[in-house]
C-alpha cells in the first residue's frame, strides 16, 4: 500500500489575514514539502496542472524537476496533466526528462480536466472535450511504445517517421488515467490496462467508489490484462495533527474558504460547518484527524474499495506552511507505518 501527497499549489487568499502569497513563494514551499515527504518515507507526491491565478503550477514537471535532485526515493507524478489541451509529444518529453533527472521515479497521470481554462488558452474548443482526450491519449501511448513514430489525427499535425527523445529510464514510463467519478473512465482505463486513479472529494461516501474499481477490473480482465498487476489510486482532501480536535480546527478555515469560493463559481449552495463535520466523519470524504483516525480511514478504503495507493491532498486552499509540513511529517512517520502494517497483516491472513 503506497501513501503520498497531492497538491494543486494553491495561492488563494489566507482565510485569516486575507493576504495572497506570490506564486513564486508557494512554488518554493511545495519543493520543500516534496523534500520532506521523501525524508519521512512517503511513496509518491503529485502536482496538478492548472491555469488560473489561484494556482501556481501550470507546469507540474518543472515543479517536480526542482525537487528531483533533492530527493532519492519518492515517486513524482502529475495529478493531473490536462492531456486534452496539451501536446502529447511535449508531455512525454517533459516527463521522460523528469524520469532521467530522478533516475526512474516519474509518472504521468492524465485526465480530461475539471477546470477548463486551458482549452481556450491553447486554442481548443470545449465541444471536442471527449474526442480530444481519446486522440491525445492514443498518441501519448504510441510515443511511449516506440522511439520512431508515424501518426495522424484530427487535432494535431501528423507525425511522419519522427523520433522522440529523450527516452525514459523506466520502460514503460507509467501513465495513469485519472477520473473524478466517471464509469466510462474506469472502463477505458481497464480496457487499456493502465493504472487508474479516482478523485474522492466532496459530499460523497468513499465506499461507494468500490463500483468504479469493480468496473475497472472487469474491463481489464475482459481485455486480457493481468488485474493483479494494475494499481488503483485515490486522492482526497485531508489533514493530520496530533489530536482530532486540532486537525479539524486547523483544516476548517481554508477548506471553508476554498469550497465556498468554488461554490460561488459553480452556482452551488454555500458550504457550512455542518457539511465539513459530516465530511470529517467515518463515512465522509475528508481524511482529517489524528494519525490513528486517518490511518483507520485509509485502511478501510483499502479493504472495501480496493485501492493500492492513497494520496492525501493537503493543503486545501492556503494554510500556514509550517502546519502543512507537520501534517506531511505525521503522514509519513505515523500514518503510513500504521497503514502498511495493517494492510500487510490483513493480506497475509486472507481476511
Amino acid at each position: 500500500m503506497e501513501i503520498g501527497v497531492s497538491t494543486f499549489v494553491e495561492t488563494t487568499p489566507d482565510p485569516v489575514t486575507g493576504e495572497t502569497m506570490s506564486h513564486a513563494q508557494r512554488l518554493r514551499e511545495v519543493v520543500e514539502e516534496i523534500v520532506l515527504a521523501d525524508q519521512v518515507g512517503l511513496d509518491v507526491y503529485g502536482v496538478g496542472e492548472h491555469h488560473r491565478p489561484d494556482f501556481a503550477a501550470s507546469s507540474p514537471a518543472v515543479v517536480m524537476a526542482a525537487a528531483a535532485s533533492r530527493t532519492t526515493r519518492i515517486r513524482l507524478t502529475s495529478a493531473v496533466m490536462i492531456l486534452s489541451s496539451s501536446d502529447p509529444v511535449r508531455v512525454f518529453q517533459d516527463f521522460a526528462t523528469l524520469d532521467g533527472l530522478s533516475d526512474g521515479r516519474a509518472e504521468i497521470m492524465v485526465g480530461r480536466g475539471s477546470f477548463t481554462e486551458s482549452f481556450p488558452l491553447f486554442g481548443y474548443d470545449l465541444k471536442d472535450y471527449e474526442e480530444l482526450f481519446e486522440e491525445k491519449l492514443d498518441l501519448l501511448l504510441q510515443i511511449r511504445a516506440a522511439e520512431k513514430l508515424n501518426w495522424s489525427g484530427k487535432f494535431r499535425p501528423a507525425i511522419h517517421n519522427q523520433t522522440i527523445y529523450p527516452r525514459p529510464v523506466q520502460q514503460p514510463l507509467p501513465v495513469w488515467i485519472a477520473s473524478a467519478g466517471s464509469h466510462a473512465s474506469a472502463v477505458r482505463a481497464g480496457t487499456l490496462g493502465l493504472p487508474f486513479a479516482l478523485a474522492i472529494i466532496g459530499n460523497v461516501n468513499p465506499s461507494d467508489y468500490a463500483e468504479h474499481v469493480r468496473l475497472y477490473k472487469a474491463a481489464a480482465a475482459k481485455a486480457g490484462h493481468d488485474v493483479s498487476k494494475l494499481p488503483v489510486a485515490t486522492h482526497s482532501h485531508g489533514f493530520v495533527a496530533e489530536t482530532e480536535a486540532a486537525a479539524a480546527e486547523r483544516f476548517f478555515p481554508s477548506t471553508y474558504a476554498r469550497t465556498n469560493f468554488r461554490a460561488v463559481e459553480k452556482g452551488l449552495p454555500p458550504y457550512t460547518r455542518a457539511d465539513y463535520d459530516a465530511a470529517c466523519s467515518w463515512d465522509g470524504a475528508l481524511y482529517v484527524g489524528d494519525p490513528a483516525t486517518v490511518a483507520a480511514k485509509i485502511i478501510h478504503l483499502r479493504k472495501h474499495v480496493g485501492v493500492t495507493r492513497f494520496l492525501l491532498h493537503v493543503p486545501h486552499g492556503t494554510m500556514p506552511h509550517a502546519e502543512v509540513m507537520e501534517a506531511i511529517r505525521l503522514l509519513g512517520t505515523e500514518v503510513a507505518p500504521r497503514v502498511r502494517e495493517e494492510v500487510a497483516r490483513w493480506e497475509k491472513s486472507g481476511e
